[in-house]
C-alpha cells in the first residue's frame, strides 16, 4: 500500500470541492431567477419573508442560506428547492419533442419539465363540434390554430382564429374554445403561469 498522498484521490478534499461548487452556485443561481423575474431585492425579500439584507448575502456569497431560507426563496421564485442544489447545467439545455400522429389520440405535452422551464404547451387536435372549456388561472395562454378554425370566446368576446393566426390573453379570463368548422381543428396552446 502506498503512503503517497498523490497515489490516491483525497476523497475528503473531493467531497468538499463537491458540495463547496453546490453552494457557491446558489447566489448566482437566485440572482439570475430574481432578475429573470424582474423582481428588485426588496420585492424578492418581501414575497420571500426574509430580509432584503439576507438575499443580498446570499446572492454575493456572503451567506449560505439556513434550508429555511432556501425554501422560502425557491417558493417566492416557483421553483423546487433543487433547483439551487443540482449541477449547475442540465445534461441537456434543450428538450426536443416529437409528436407527430400523437396528436390524434388527444392533446401532447410539448415543453419541457416544469421544474426547468416556466411556460407549458401542448398540441391537440379538436373535431368539428368539439367544445373545451379554458383553465383559469394567472398568466397568460397563447392559442396558434395549425390547421381548420377555431371559435374562442374570452371574457363575452368572441374571436374566430383560422389556420395560420394566433389568439393570445390573460389566462384569468373565462375562455372556452369550440370547432364550429367541418374539418378538424390543430392547435398549439402555450400557458405561461404569471410568477
Amino acid at each position: 500500500m502506498s503512503t503517497d498522498p498523490l497515489a490516491a484521490p483525497d476523497t475528503a478534499r473531493d467531497a468538499s470541492a463537491g458540495w463547496e461548487a453546490v453552494v457557491g452556485s446558489i447566489g448566482p443561481k437566485v440572482r439570475a431567477l430574481r432578475r429573470e423575474r424582474g423582481l428588485t431585492l426588496q420585492q424578492l425579500a418581501q414575497a420571500a419573508d426574509v430580509s432584503t439584507a439576507s438575499v443580498h448575502k446570499v446572492e454575493r456569497g456572503d451567506m449560505v442560506p439556513t434550508v429555511t431560507t432556501l425554501l422560502k426563496i425557491a417558493g417566492a421564485l416557483a421553483v423546487p428547492v433543487r433547483f439551487f442544489v443540482e449541477d449547475s447545467e442540465p445534461t441537456h439545455a434543450a428538450v426536443h419533442t416529437r409528436f407527430g400522429d400523437a396528436v390524434r389520440t388527444g392533446p401532447v405535452v410539448i415543453t419541457g419539465p416544469p421544474d426547468r422551464f416556466r411556460s407549458s404547451g401542448t398540441v391537440a387536435r379538436l373535431e368539428p363540434g368539439e367544445e373545451r372549456p379554458g383553465l383559469r388561472r394567472a398568466g397568460e395562454t397563447l392559442l396558434v390554430v395549425l390547421e381548420g378554425r377555431l371559435d374562442v370566446e374570452v371574457a363575452e368576446a368572441r374571436y374566430v382564429v383560422a389556420a395560420g393566426e394566433a389568439l393570445h390573453f390573460p389566462s384569468w379570463l373565462e375562455h372556452r374554445c369550440r370547432n364550429s368548422g367541418e374539418t378538424t381543428a390543430e392547435i398549439v396552446a402555450v400557458d405561461v403561469p404569471d410568477v
